[in-house]
């Protein structure tokens, strides 16, 4: 007992860090919605702890989204706008971070769980140091006197959560996952502070050049989607996904998948849910042919609105669906995707009598109607 007395005496005192710092990751000046939801998190984290709610702007261009960190909930904005931070490069980023981290304090920064995020956030724990928790799925603080945040994330192949300290380092640093956490509602009312800084390098410092960037023609962004058509194993195969792509262009969504149909080789990697693919939120998820494994639901769980179909009624799915459909994929997704181009059609000859008539006559189930309703509410250009 007297022993750990004399540590917890040792301890450093942390009391000039104070604050929750949310570094704002944008691209060609706009930014990304898990810098966001990250503010709309990190002002629980500052009610708790008492303490301010701050956001860092880095990039050229880019003094609009000062004003949109103070809508989203920020009470001051570091601002640094230069020419030479018009492209995410690691050294001349890292060092405004590090410049502002020393100058300001923060006991809290978090960064979104992405490439750029996990790189940045990985130069500046190895420079100050300090602790950095990966892929937080869960965040929380203990109050006064300690502060600590208290960074969770799934553990030993999801099989349970792991909360990580920072004890003797400050400032507590995490990344965290795209789609876990709620953006507070955009606030243009909102008054904070914003704060300009200057850039910690020349242009003729920084070794690397951007040259170019190259899009993918083909690329599935998940992180963004407000729609999912996302299938599983019990699609049986790559072809099925065929079917799931015309229903999702029909809704204007994009095509998921769970880490068994990746694996299986049926569908590219950049399309897989969960903890080893995206967590996503969007508006409306079909889960197709997937059983419901912790691995994937864990990155599909916050959806607003999901709908579940499988033959399998027992299946660990249904435990998170808002509309679950029991039956053959292979009759139900086609029924939806006729329901939703009737719906479609009577709304272009100014009714509703042609999709209920083919309702009617394609024997849709009320489950399946329901399911197309909801998408249909969901769908872009898709009218109930």
């Amino acid at each position: 007992m007297a022993q750990e007395e004399r540590k917890e005496e040792q301890m450093p005192d942390w009391s000039a860090y104070r604050d929750v710092l949310i570094v704002v990751e944008q691209r060609a000046g706009v930014a990304k919605k898990v810098s966001w939801q990250l503010l709309g998190e990190g002002r629980k984290l500052a009610t708790k702890l008492e303490a301010k709610l701050k956001a860092l702007v880095i990039g050229h261009d880019v003094g609009h989204l000062a004003a949109e960190a103070v809508a989203y909930g920020a009470d001051v904005v570091y601002l640094c706008d230069e020419p030479e931070l018009r492209d995410y490069r690691t050294r001349p980023y890292s060092r405004v971070c590090l410049k502002l981290l020393e100058e300001v304090k923060p006991e809290i920064v978090l960064f979104g769980a992405t490439a750029t995020g996990r790189d940045l956030a990985g130069a500046i724990a190895t420079h100050l140091p300090t602790g950095l928790t990966a892929d937080c799925t869960e965040l929380d603080v203990e109050p006064h006197p300690s502060r600590l945040l208290l960074a969770s994330r799934p553990a030993f192949s999801e099989k349970m959560m792991a909360t990580i300290l920072c004890k003797q380092y400050r400032p507590q640093m995490a990344t965290a996952r795209a789609g876990v956490f709620q953006a507070q509602p955009r606030n243009d009312a909102r008054t904070g502070d914003v704060v300009r800084i200057r850039g910690a390098m020349a242009e003729e410092e920084i070794a690397a050049q951007v040259v170019d960037f190259i899009h993918e023609s083909e690329g599935v962004n998940l992180e963004e989607a407000e729609i999912i058509v996302a299938g599983g194993r019990g699609l049986g195969g790559p072809e099925p996904f065929a079917l799931l792509k015309e229903l999702a262009d029909e809704l204007g969504g994009v095509v998921g998948a769970s880490r068994a149909a990746v694996d299986a080789g049926w569908i590219k990697h950049e399309h897989q849910v969960g903890q080893t693919g995206q967590t996503v939120r969007p508006k409306l998820y079909f889960a197709i042919g997937i059983s419901g494994a912790v691995q994937h639901t864990v990155g599909m769980q916050n959806s607003e609105t999901i709908v579940a179909i499988n033959r399998d009624e027992k299946a660990p799915i249904f435990q998170f669906a808002h509309y679950g459909i029991v039956g053959d994929l292979f009759q139900i997704v086609p029924a939806i995707i006729r329901e939703m181009r009737a719906r479609k059609a009577a709304a272009g000859s100014g009714g509703t009598g042609a999709a209920a008539e083919a309702a009617r006559q394609d024997g849709s189930t009320k489950a399946e109607i329901a399911a197309a309703d909801e998408a249909a509410s969901s769908g872009k250009g898709a009218i109930v």
